[in-house]
């Protein structure tokens, strides 16, 4: 029996994928197996040592301390574009939103007061302070093109504009996705200097942690606007208001309030919203849960943010999978310690990624636990786990 436990309110949808006969799912519960997370915060909670995977509904990994899970051998899994098109639409929304004052034309409008006919007096001669702009042959710039980024830009080419995209990392299958006239930029700054919107999706890192900035808005065209709903702090804030009251910048939407940015009359902001749809939560609970089962089972791994992708199919035997430091030698070690025990091996698959690799292993028989002690015991393992066939 598999113990899960939840950190917040997991999507049914997801939970179901888990059967009752073979594990436990609760928000309470001693010793488990694994966790669920959305977006609490487990930097300084304390995570017990029984925990083999973290499977955050979400994309996002911010709220998991991943570097020390990966020292622990805890594979840490999210769920990468179940919650693309939720974006994607928010994004659409955002660029709509700003080239036509929707927010500001709405607060006007339930300002207004007194007989039908004195408002629509008022509304025809203050709607002229609302006139805005159509999308059709503006550029939208996307940064970051993955599964977000790549819904993003082929939405707005059905809406008539034109796109210009940067990811040096972008991968062949989402290449493969994209509209065919997006065009790619050689930077960040070729992107700005060419347009109206831009829209990030990106994590957030050392590396993208104010990627705009006062300098880089300079760049943008006069009457620019910038969505950001992927994570806060890709954006420098101030400078963003500093350019809006000096009329560079048009219009700034995000997912993320603050004091600052929250009741400014150029600023729309929205409470976090970005994947705040039934389907979204439902598809992440569902990608997240299937990627805990399959590991915990069987041992494979997709979607880890910290872990290698490794699937290898059980063809019958005792499953053993193996975590440990990517040094040389270690596949070595552990088949000298399985013959060693008289154990043959049917299937063997290892994958590494960065410092840390996964090695899968179908015997004939089980292991003793003498013999997963001595596994245990070799220099840079950091987990080991016997899954019956």
């Amino acid at each position: 029996m598999f113990k899960i436990q939840t950190l917040n309110n997991i999507s049914v949808a997801g939970l179901e994928r888990l059967p009752r006969a073979s594990y436990e799912v609760a928000s309470e519960i001693s010793h488990p197996d694994a966790i669920l997370v959305r977006s609490a915060k487990m930097h300084d909670m304390e995570i017990p040592e029984t925990v083999q995977a973290i499977g955050r509904a979400g994309a996002g990994t911010n709220n998991v301390p991943v570097a020390a899970m990966t020292a622990r051998g805890v594979a840490v899994f999210n769920a990468p574009g179940a919650n693309a098109n939720a974006v994607k639409e928010l994004v659409i929304a955002g660029m709509l939103m700003s080239a036509r004052n929707i927010p500001q034309a709405w607060h006007f409008a339930r300002g207004l007061s007194g007989e039908d006919a004195a408002i629509n007096e008022a509304v025809e001669s203050g709607k002229k302070q609302f006139g805005g702009f159509e999308l059709p042959g503006r550029t939208l710039g996307v940064v970051g093109l993955g599964a977000i980024g790549v819904k993003v830009a082929n939405a707005a080419r059905a809406l008539g504009m034109h796109v210009v995209g940067y990811d040096p990392s972008i991968t062949v299958n989402h290449a493969w996705q994209l509209e065919r006239d997006v065009q790619a930029t050689l930077s960040i700054d070729d992107l700005l200097s060419r347009s109206d919107f831009v829209t990030f999706h990106v994590p957030l890192t050392d590396q993208t942690r104010h990627m705009i900035n006062a300098d880089r808005i300079r760049i943008l065209p006069k009457g620019a606007v910038l969505l950001n709903f992927s994570r806060s702090g890709i954006i420098d804030d101030d400078a963003v208001v500093t350019a809006l009251d000096q009329g560079h910048l048009y219009a700034y939407c995000c997912d993320f309030p603050s004091n600052l940015l929250k009741d400014h009359p150029r600023v729309i902001t929205l409470p976090h919203l970005g994947a705040s749809t039934k389907e979204a939560e439902d598809n992440c609970a569902i990608m997240v849960a299937d990627q805990i089962r399959d590991y915990l089972e069987n041992g494979n791994v997709t979607n880890a943010v910290n872990f290698p992708a490794i699937s290898l199919p059980r063809n019958g035997g005792v499953r053993l999978a193996v975590v440990n430091s990517n040094v040389p030698n270690m596949v070595g070690q552990i088949s000298t310690d399985l013959a060693n025990a008289g154990l043959n091996i049917i299937d063997m698959l290892n994958r590494s990624r960065g410092d840390i690799a996964v090695t899968l292993i179908d015997l004939d028989q089980r292991c003793s636990d003498e013999t997963l002690a001595q596994l245990r015991g070799i220099e840079g393992v950091l987990s080991v786990r016997c899954l019956d066939g």
